[in-house]
């Protein structure tokens, strides 16, 4: 078949279109690195399109009606939201599920030690990473410290031009023979994975050690840098080295998303998988005001470790919201809501292979995306055999390729990678649980999982717009 470039069939003013979307997904992704963050930031743009809080909307006993907006927020980490359709909601909602997790380094909860001279903070990878390319780059910290008070400290260090940042380090080059010699997977071991966070003593007043045991200075001067970390964070935060046990503090790369390339047509940045998904679900929703069936974006904490945890796909927050939002449009029976969740039709919004060519060996180059190709339709994720896999029906596929067609969307259709090689998943098979028709549909990115990954502009604005008619159809297949 052939392959479409999305930029050839672009006019300037398409072209101008992309690249202003571009703008807003790229200053969401900075502000929005982490799942409360990314939270944060969908909250505030959908409030101002006039969604209304679903605990609200019940204590209020509001009666939904067509065209009505409501959210539920879950644990700060996961999102769920309603646009009521014009028809009843047992007839099935369209919708776009994407997950906020990125993979990241995690601060253990008791993290912080001292090694001659230098301070570290002990960390533990989260999601699928190459442990090499986490080394010798600036990160940022990010995330939240809960008092035993209840009392909520918001860290947000490394990204402003004059914060500090952190590192990991690497053995320098000179006296690597053996450490090249290993697996890739083995060249930096995940104990290894500790930020330096700091390398200057406190200083310790003569006057105040004078009626302290020898012991005792002896301790105080072996943890010096680490007393003087932690002097730091009490005047700054008003932390105490406790309060990283009731922590979540993230390690990312710290930076901003930028152009890349002389025509400025990619975006480098961390956190594509799946942000890149998340922003064109969010804006797709924005864009449909009165929908013939009710429309429906999720977005989900997670995926990353295989869904699970109460912030996760397979935790009952969606289910729970959708009874509730039932209920207030006067709509809720257990047949009603069976009914709704057999005969609602899904995208699992999530991130595509984009196809290397200095790694050619590792795709079948038919059946791959292309970076600027276009949205990406995977018929199925999974591994080997396509094991874990959501295989959608042809059926499905074929009206997904008409509404497309209608709204001069153009595709691409691809699997993840050469067969054999390894493979992946999504949260799409956990949604096919209910019976409803799910398949996975998002935008194609280089170095996926890496700390910066790459995607084209083209791609992303045309998911937005394949998404946008996704959750405009009118039919339940």
């Amino acid at each position: 078949m052939e392959h479409k470039n999305t930029w050839l069939l672009y006019d300037e003013k398409q072209v101008e279109k992309a690249y202003d979307f571009a703008e807003g997904y790229k200053a969401f992704l900075n502000r929005g690195k982490t799942e409360r963050e990314c939270i944060d930031e969908i909250v505030g743009e959908i409030e101002k399109a006039g969604f209304v809080e679903l605990e609200e909307a019940i204590s209020e006993k509001k009666e939904l009606k067509a065209g009505d907006k409501v959210y539920h927020v879950h644990m700060n980490k996961s999102i769920v939201m309603f646009t009521i359709g014009k028809q009843p909601m047992e007839a099935g909602m369209n919708i776009l599920g994407a997950h906020v997790d990125s993979p990241r380094l995690d601060v253990k909860q008791n993290p912080l030690y001292e090694r001659e001279g230098l301070a570290y903070l002990d960390t533990h990878y989260y999601g699928g990473v190459k442990k090499y390319q986490w080394v010798t780059m600036p990160l940022a910290i990010h995330g939240v410290v809960i008092k035993k008070d209840g009392t909520t400290i918001e860290l947000n260090v490394g990204e402003d031009e004059d914060d500090p940042v952190f590192f990991i380090s690497d053995l320098l080059i000179h006296l690597s023979a053996e450490q090249l010699e290993k697996k890739g997977a083995k060249v930096i071991e995940g104990e290894a994975l500790d930020i330096i966070v700091g390398n200057r003593p406190i200083v310790i007043e003569p006057e105040k050690e004078d009626n302290k045991k020898e012991s005792e200075a002896g301790k105080a001067a072996k943890d010096a840098v680490t007393k003087g970390v932690l002097a730091i964070l009490k005047e700054k935060y008003d932390m105490e080295e406790d309060d990283f046990v009731s922590a979540e503090l993230e390690i990312v790369p710290a930076g901003k998303a930028r152009d890349a390339g002389f025509d400025r047509s990619m975006i480098l940045a961390y956190g594509h998988d799946d942000k890149v998904c998340v922003y064109p679900s969010m804006k797709a929703l924005l864009e449909v005001k009165e929908p013939e069936r009710t429309a429906c974006c999720v977005l989900v904490d997670k995926e990353e470790i295989g869904s699970v945890g109460a912030t996760g796909m397979k935790s009952k927050f969606f289910e729970n919201a959708l009874v509730e939002t039932m209920t207030l449009a006067g709509q809720y029976s257990d047949l009603a809501y069976r009914r709704c969740l057999s005969n609602s039709c899904m995208l699992s919004s999530d991130v595509s292979a984009a196809y290397d060519p200095t790694y050619w060996r590792s795709f079948d180059k038919k059946n791959i995306a292309y970076l600027g190709g276009g949205m990406v339709i995977h018929k199925f994720t999974g591994s080997r055999g396509k094991s874990g896999s959501n295989d959608a029906n042809a059926e499905y596929i074929a009206y997904l390729r008409r509404i497309m067609d209608a709204a001069k969307v153009n595709t691409q259709t691809a699997e993840l990678g050469r067969v054999d090689l390894g493979g992946g998943g999504t949260i799409a098979y956990i949604l096919a649980l209910y019976g409803m028709n799910v398949i996975d549909s998002g935008v194609p990115v280089l170095s996926m999982h890496g700390p910066w990954e790459t995607v084209s502009k083209a791609d992303l604005y045309e998911t937005m717009r394949g998404y946008v008619a996704f959750l405009q159809g009118e039919k339940n297949f």
